[in-house]
C-alpha cells in the first residue's frame, strides 16, 4: 500500500513538472495563432504586473492586498480558461466599491499612501476589462508610473534592481504586442529588449550626472513626506535607548582618511540633556545664564580625518566624532555647533547626506564656563529618589571624615572617583534586558535591581553629581562600530546608541566619564556585539557571534559583501547632490554654475539623441533568410566535396546528389531542396511563417553530406 502511495505520488510530481514545463514553452515559443498570441501576451503582462504590485505589498492595507490579488488571479483565470470578460456595466460599481474603500480607509483619495493605493486598485480593475492592444497600452503605462511611487518608500538597492526588472518586463510586453506579421521567440524579443536597454545608458548617465539636483525629495507631499525617524530620541527615559538593542538600521557610515581610533574613543556625540523632571531627561529648556561660546582646545596629534554618510532620520542632528575641530563644509546643510558641542544641520535630515569632518580625540573643552552658567547644569527635581539624595549626603560626609571639608572645586575628581568606586563595587551589573523602573526611577536602580542598560548608568551617575554639587549632564550619541574588511567603511547601527556623562571639573572643563565603562568596559572596547556574545544574547545583527560555525561565518562574509554593494550604491547614486555636481563641473575645468550646467545638459543630450536617432533609423537592406539558408546549402555541400556551379539549378543540384549520396543522404538533401523551391521561387514565399524558416534553418544545420561508396 505504501509503495503504491509513493508511485502514486511521484507519478503526480511528474505530471506537474510537465504541465509547468508546457506551460513554461507556451509562453517563450512563437505563436502562429493571433487568438493564442494574445492569451500568451496577457500572461506575460501578467507576470509583469505582479513584478510592479507585489513590492507594494508591504505599505498597502491588508484588504487591498486581497483585493488586488482576488483580481489580478480573477483576470489570470479567465486568460487560462478562455472566458468571457465581465461586462463594462459591471465595473462601475466595482470602481465605486474601490474609491469608497480607500477613502474610508484613509480619509481621503489624495496624497502618498491613499493614491498609491487607488492606483494598484485602479490597475487591478483595468485588468478585467482589457479587450484591445490600446487597452495593454493603458496598463503598460499605468505600471510605468506605480514604479515611481515605490521610490516614495524606500530607494534602496533591492528597490532599484526590482525596478529595472519590472521595466525590461514591461517592455517585453510592449515588444510582443506590436508585433503585427509574424510572432518571435522569446530570445529574440529579451535580445530587443536588451538592445533598447543599452541604447539608454548614454542618455540615462547625462540625465544622472547633470539634469539639476533639487536639495528637498522629489516626491512627497507636506503631510507625509517627513515620516520615518532615527532610533535617537530628542529626550531619554529608562529603557529608551535599550530597545534599539535589536534594531540593525544603520545610522550612518564612516570611511576614516587613516586608521581608525580605538574602541574606547570612538563616541560620536549626539543630543545633550540637562533638563531632568525625576524619570526623563530632555534638553535644557531654561536656562539661569547665557552659556558661553564653545571653545576647545585640543591635542593637534590626536586630529582625525573622516567621511560620513548619514541616512535619513528626520532631524537636524549630524553625528561626529568627539570632538569636532570645525564645522563640516556643506553650503546645503549650514551646519552649526550649539555651546554644548552638539553638531545641528540648517534643515531637518531628509534624505541620505555625505559631509566630511575632522575631529580631535584628546581634547578638553569648556573651560571658560562661569559660575552662573553652570548652575544650569545642576538643577534636579524635589521630591524624587529619596534614597538616592540620602545615599549623596552620606558619600560626602565619608569624604570629609576621611579628607576633611570637601571643596567641589578642589576635590571634584574624588567626587567622581567615589561614585565610580559605587558602580564598581556595589553589585551592579551590566544587561542588555533592564527591567521596568517606578516612579523613583533612579532609587529602584540604584537600591533595587542594580540592573540597567547604558541610559541608567548615566541617568543614575549625572543625579549623584548634581546631588553632589558637581555639574553634570547626560550626552547621548553611538559609541563603536563595525569595520566592514569588504569595503573599509565603518558602519554605526542604531543598536550602537550609547549615553554616557559629562562633568565639569576644574581646571579639565566638561569631561567625559562613562560609567557604563566601569560596569562593562567590554561593551566599550570591543563593542555591544562582543558583550552580547558573552551575555548569551545572540540577536540578528550579531550574526558570526559562533565564531566556531563555519556557515555562521558565512553569513557573516555574505553581510558584509551585501552591505558592501549596497554602500557604493548609496555612495555614488543616492548621496549624488548639488555640490558634487558642482564639484564635478569644477573638475571638468568648467565654471560651477547652473547655467553652465544647463548648456553641457542641452549638449550632450542633443549629441546623444542625434546619434541614437542616426543609428536607429539607418536604412537597412532586407536580408531574404531562404536565400542564405540557399548558400549556406550550397557551401556546406562545396565543403564536402560537391561541386555547386552557381549556374546551377536546384533541380539540376538535386540530380546531382542522387547519384552521389547514399540513400539517407540524399533523401535529406532533396527534402530541403524542395523545400527551398517552394518557399523560395514560388508565390507563396512572401508569408513564409518564421517558424518555418527557422525549422529549415535547423534542418540545413544538421545536415551531414555521406557520399555513396
Amino acid at each position: 500500500m505504501a509503495s503504491a502511495t509513493g508511485a502514486a505520488n511521484g507519478n503526480g510530481r511528474r505530471r506537474n513538472g510537465a504541465r509547468l514545463r508546457e506551460f513554461a514553452a507556451w509562453l517563450t515559443r512563437a505563436q502562429v495563432s493571433s487568438a493564442a498570441r494574445e492569451r500568451r501576451d496577457v500572461m506575460v503582462l501578467l507576470l509583469a504586473v505582479a513584478l510592479v504590485a507585489v513590492p507594494h505589498f508591504e505599505h498597502l492595507p491588508f484588504w487591498a492586498i486581497g483585493v488586488v490579488g482576488l483580481l489580478w488571479s480573477w483576470r489570470a483565470w479567465i486568460t487560462l480558461r478562455n472566458l468571457p470578460l465581465p461586462g463594462r456595466v459591471a465595473m462601475l460599481p466595482l470602481l465605486a466599491i474601490a474609491a469608497g474603500a480607500v477613502w474610508l480607509h484613509y480619509r481621503t483619495v489624495l496624497g502618498r499612501e491613499a493614491g498609491v493605493t487607488f492606483l494598484l486598485l485602479l490597475l487591478a480593475l483595468k485588468l478585467l476589462e482589457m479587450r484591445a492592444t490600446r487597452d495593454v497600452f493603458v496598463v503598460v503605462f499605468l505600471c510605468f508610473f506605480i514604479l515611481l511611487t515605490q521610490f516614495l518608500h524606500s530607494q534602496a538597492l533591492p528597490v532599484a534592481l526590482m525596478t529595472l526588472g519590472a521595466v525590461l518586463a514591461l517592455f517585453f510586453v510592449l515588444v510582443s504586442v506590436s508585433l503585427k506579421a509574424d510572432d518571435l521567440p522569446a530570445g529574440r524579443k529579451l535580445r530587443l529588449v536588451a538592445v533598447i536597454a543599452v541604447k539608454a545608458v548614454p542618455l540615462t548617465v547625462v540625465l544622472f550626472l547633470l539634469f539639476p539636483r533639487l536639495e528637498n525629495p522629489l516626491w512627497g507631499l507636506p503631510r507625509d513626506a517627513f515620516s520615518g525617524g532615527t532610533g535617537l530620541s530628542n529626550s531619554m527615559s529608562p529603557g529608551g535607548i535599550s530597545r534599539l538593542l535589536q534594531s540593525e538600521a544603520i545610522a550612518f557610515r564612516v570611511r576614516f582618511a587613516g586608521t581608525p581610533p580605538e574602541g574606547q574613543r570612538l563616541y560620536w556625540r549626539g543630543p545633550v540633556f540637562g533638563s531632568f523632571d525625576g524619570r526623563t531627561w530632555s534638553p535644557l529648556s531654561r536656562r539661569s545664564g547665557a552659556s558661553p561660546p564653545l571653545r576647545i582646545d585640543a591635542d593637534p596629534a590626536s586630529a582625525v580625518e573622516y567621511a560620513v554618510t548619514l541616512e535619513p532620520s528626520q532631524r537636524d542632528w549630524l553625528f561626529a566624532l568627539e570632538m569636532p575641530s570645525s564645522l563640516p563644509e556643506h553650503a546645503e546643510l549650514r551646519p552649526r555647533a550649539t555651546s554644548e558641542g552638539q553638531l545641528l544641520a540648517g534643515r531637518v535630515i531628509t534624505t541620505r547626506t555625505r559631509y566630511d569632518a575632522r575631529s580631535f580625540t584628546r581634547f578638553t573643552f569648556g573651560i571658560n564656563e562661569t559660575e552662573q552658567s553652570l548652575r544650569n547644569w545642576l538643577a534636579l527635581p524635589a521630591d524624587f529618589n529619596p534614597r538616592t539624595m540620602q545615599f549623596a549626603a552620606d558619600l560626602r560626609r565619608r569624604l570629609e571624615a576621611s579628607a576633611g571639608t570637601i571643596d567641589r572645586s578642589r576635590d571634584d575628581q574624588r567626587i567622581v572617583d567615589a561614585v565610580l568606586d559605587h558602580f564598581r563595587n556595589g553589585g551592579f551589573r551590566y544587561t542588555l534586558e533592564p527591567p521596568l523602573l517606578g516612579r523613583d526611577s533612579v532609587d529602584d536602580f540604584m537600591f533595587g535591581s542594580r540592573l540597567g542598560f547604558c541610559e541608567h548608568y548615566a541617568s543614575a551617575f549625572v543625579v549623584l553629581m548634581r546631588a553632589l554639587d558637581v555639574p553634570a549632564r547626560v550626552v547621548t550619541g553611538y559609541q563603536g562600530g563595525e569595520i566592514n574588511p569588504v569595503d573599509g567603511f565603518m558602519t554605526v547601527r542604531q543598536s550602537d546608541a550609547h549615553a554616557w556623562a559629562e562633568a565639569w571639573l576644574n581646571g579639565r572643563g566638561w569631561t567625559r566619564i562613562d560609567p557604563t565603562a566601569v560596569v562593562a568596559p567590554v561593551r566599550i572596547e570591543q563593542g555591544l556585539r562582543e558583550l552580547a556574545r558573552q551575555s548569551g544574547v545572540d540577536p540578528l545583527f550579531t550574526i558570526g557571534g559562533s565564531a566556531d560555525a563555519g556557515w555562521m561565518r558565512l553569513l557573516r562574509r555574505l553581510r558584509f559583501n551585501w552591505e558592501a554593494v549596497e554602500n557604493s550604491w548609496n555612495q555614488w547614486v543616492l548621496t549624488y547632490s548639488v555640490q558634487q555636481q558642482m564639484n564635478l563641473l569644477d573638475r571638468l575645468g568648467f565654471a560651477p554654475d547652473w547655467r553652465v550646467l544647463g548648456v553641457l545638459l542641452a549638449l550632450l543630450g542633443s549629441i546623444i539623441a542625434t546619434v541614437l536617432a542616426v543609428v536607429s533609423l539607418r536604412h537597412r537592406v532586407r536580408r531574404d533568410p531562404l536565400a542564405e539558408l540557399e548558400n549556406r546549402f550550397r557551401t556546406r555541400l562545396e565543403h564536402a566535396g560537391v561541386k555547386c556551379q552557381a549556374t546551377d539549378g536546384l533541380r539540376v543540384l538535386a540530380g546531382r546528389l542522387a547519384r552521389e549520396l547514399t540513400p539517407a543522404s540524399r533523401g535529406e538533401a532533396e527534402a530541403i531542396i524542395r523545400l527551398l523551391e517552394r518557399w523560395r521561387y514560388s508565390p507563396a514565399s512572401a508569408s513564409v511563417p518564421a517558424v518555418a524558416i527557422r525549422r529549415l534553418r535547423a534542418r540545413v544545420r544538421r545536415f551531414r553530406v555521406r557520399f555513396a561508396d
